[in-house]
């Protein structure tokens, strides 16, 4: 007798629920998707494990309100076991589909390779599902129906892959719409799949469910649909949360970029005129030469100083003079070839680079030009300003090697002016009285370092807004038994062209962290910062000698800051990265000295491991007067804070500076402000002065030098 089949019959409401949790499913994958292909590798793989918990939990959940939408002729239950192995399945594919999102392209191969894989994970979910149910008789399947639920999870499988990566081209609205109208397509294609395999099951008239007294179906179904709905919630809420997150990062680095390209503008380009400056020109430079050795031809190298400048900016101003500092530029870059390039290297001083002069007629008359151009009557501000120049030219190859150019057109040029200013000289051989005296210098400074002529003085910083003292910074000075008080301007370029620079680096360091110690003993904890040059930080020793001297103090090295320039700290990047590692290994604090000037990327500060930024004083001097220089110390401090760093303003010397910068909440000041380089004693009585109640703040200090 052939068996008789019970009908089955659906709730429609519950069946549009179901689909409801498949799409809302659906919408959370394609969400979390996009997470997995996060960079950081930790995170992404969070983010699959989790979106796979939470992906799985949810398409396994609408198999089980689909169960409880169907009239079944048998009071339901469930297996512990293989409901435990459809939820496995659930996950799993999920995690499949995930993994399969996160790569970088789809090509055919890895669609086919992905959909069969969740086709096939989605079947076994389903199919497990249903045997989770132990019938008796047992359930009849139409074969045709199981290969027709088997081919749309593989399509729907297929088609969720494509549709995925199809959003990737889309952002903002655009893409929260697409994506929605894709979660429903694909919540179809998944409820489509379920009662396809539903539609292949047979139930015999008066069958009867062993697994009843397990789980029971109408109390799984409500169960799994609330909490596959919160799972999905919670998963869809930290991804949103993430996003957002993302989204201001993403914002800030383009912020970081947008200014790092203006800052590397500054970097290459003179503020005022617009000019090269000296970083850009020296570049150039070394470029041409290259050029002339290779093909055997020459260059002329014009050092350009203003006659009389300085009582311009004395009688109308520097508003004024800077006018005419702009005017003067304008008139030397007329007529110059593409190859030519003129740069402002200093207040009034100004160079211009010839390739391919052999002619020294041509370069004559060239200087005769630019002078009679610079001497023509210009106004300004209502003011008729006339001026001269004097102009020194150094020739290459005839005058020596490329690095002695710019010091051979600076002597020519001051030779001009002896003879009375507007007018040009060339450069010979007498005029190297200057290197002559720099040779007598480093011959002295060998001897000062053996006598103990060196001294360091040491300069304050101080808090932005509160008159407390928050560190020093050690300046080297040489007491030079025929010319007095030497600054390091004047001898340290000597130390570094004749390789003395380490020997005096070492004492310097030495010197601090014994003056380190003896504050301590003193009561007083003080900063030090100390100036490196790029010769130390090349040397492999460099740390190694380093630690032992902290240790041979007995300081802790976090009292150590170590500043360096920000063109020497980019100029070999890599190594610079290898020195602060180290260097942060032992303890001591770093510090990009001169920020602005040079060429950094701020992302690459973060691997330097610095904590501070000191911006240069250019930007700090011209704080009253410009818009400009607001704008960038304020992008500057901004910019330092958002990566964690401390920013120091150096240079201060007006309280309308200080004002400013407090307001732009930098973290600590340095300038003749609040006090000039003093003696390590003077240090200590300075401090415990402006420690004392009713002394007058730092800002108002009117310390003097002994």
């Amino acid at each position: 007798m052939p068996a008789s089949f019970a009908e089955v019959s659906y709730n429609h409401w519950v069946v549009a629920l179901s689909f409801l949790i498949a799409s809302y499913a659906s919408f959370v994958a394609l969400d979390l998707a996009q997470r997995v292909r996060a960079t950081d590798r930790t995170i992404a793989r969070a983010w699959w494990v989790g979106g796979s918990l939470a992906m799985g939990t949810g398409i396994w959940s609408m198999h089980f309100v689909g169960m409880l939408a169907a009239t079944l002729p048998f009071e339901v239950g469930y297996g512990y076991a293989i409901t435990a192995l459809s939820w496995v399945a659930a996950v799993v594919v999920s995690g499949v589909a995930l993994h399969t999102a996160s790569l970088a392209r789809l090509n055919l191969v890895r669609l086919c390779r992905g959909a069969l894989a969740m086709g096939a994970g989605i079947c076994a979910m389903h199919y497990l599902g249903m045997a989770s149910l132990e019938l008796t008789p047992g359930i009849q399947w139409d074969g045709l129906l199981v290969l027709a639920s088997a081919a749309i999870a593989v399509v729907a499988s297929a088609a969720a892959l494509v549709i995925f990566f199809a959003l990737r081209g889309y952002r903002g609205v655009a893409a929260r719409n697409r994506q929605v109208l894709a979660a429903l397509v694909m919540g179809a294609a998944i409820s489509g799949m379920h009662y396809t395999g539903m539609a292949a099951a047979e139930f015999s008239t008066g069958s009867v469910c062993l697994t009843a007294n397990q789980l029971r179906g109408d109390s799984l179904g409500v169960l799994v649909t609330v909490a596959a709905t919160l799972l999905l919630s919670m998963a869809m809420s930290t991804s949103l949360l993430d996003a957002r997150m993302q989204g201001k990062t993403e914002k800030l680095a383009v912020s970081l970029k947008a200014a790092n390209a203006e800052l590397q503008q500054i970097a290459f380009r003179d503020a005022l005129t617009g000019l090269p400056n000296r970083l850009l020109f020296d570049d150039r430079v070394t470029s041409a030469v290259e050029r002339c050795r290779r093909d055997s031809t020459s260059l002329a190298l014009l050092f350009i100083d203003l006659d009389g400048f300085k009582p311009v900016n004395d009688s109308f101003g520097h508003r004024v003079g800077d006018a005419v500092l702009q005017e003067v530029g304008r008139r030397l870059a007329i007529g110059l070839r593409a190859s030519d390039t003129v740069a402002r290297v200093g207040g009034d001083e100004f160079v211009l680079l010839l390739e391919g002069c052999c002619d020294s007629a041509a370069i004559a008359q060239t200087a005769q030009r630019l002078i009679d151009v610079v001497s023509m009557p210009m106004e300004q501000g209502g003011h008729e300003v006339r001026l001269s120049c004097s102009i020194g030219i150094a020739l290459f190859p005839s005058d020596g090697p490329d690095a002695e150019l710019m010091a051979h057109a600076d002597a020519a040029m001051y030779a001009a002016k002896r003879a009375g200013g507007a007018s040009y000289a060339f450069f010979e051989a007498h005029m190297n009285a200057g290197v002559r005296e720099q040779i007598a210098l480093q011959r002295d400074l060998r001897l000062a370092i053996e006598r103990g002529e060196l001294a360091l003085h040491y300069q304050p910083k101080v808090s932005a807004g509160r008159a407390v003292i928050t560190g020093v910074e050690a300046l080297v000075r040489w007491h030079h038994p025929a010319r007095g008080l030497l600054g390091p301007a004047l001898f340290i370029p000597v130390a570094e062209r004749f390789g003395l620079i380490s020997a005096v680096g070492n004492w310097v360091v030495e010197e601090a962290c014994r003056q380190v110690a003896a504050w301590q003993q003193q009561g007083l904890r003080l900063r030090v910062a100390i100036n490196l040059s790029v010769h130390q930080l090349r040397q492999e020793d460099f740390v190694r000698r380093v630690a032992a001297i902290i240790a041979r103090a007995g300081i802790d090295p976090a009292l150590l800051t170590f500043e360096i320039t920000e063109s020497v700290a980019m100029d070999d990047a890599e190594g610079t990265l290898k020195a602060f590692e180290a260097l942060s290994g032992i303890g001591v604090q770093l510090s990009i000295d001169d920020f602005g000037t040079g060429y950094s990327s701020l992302s690459y500060l973060r691997q330097l491991q610095v904590g501070e930024l000191k911006i240069d004083r250019s930007f700090v001097q011209d704080l009253e007067s410009s818009a400009d220089a607001r704008a960038i110390v304020e992008a500057v401090i901004r910019l330092a804070h958002a990566l964690g760093l401390k920013v120091v303003a150096e240079g201060v010397e007006t309280a309308a500076q200080r004002d400013v910068l407090t307001h732009l909440q930098c973290d600590d000041l340095q300038g003749y402000l609040f006090a000039k380089p003093m003696t390590a004693e003077r240090v200590a009585e300075w401090a415990e002065d402006n420690r004392r109640p009713n002394q007058l703040p730092f800002a108002l200090s009117t310390y003097r030098p002994a």
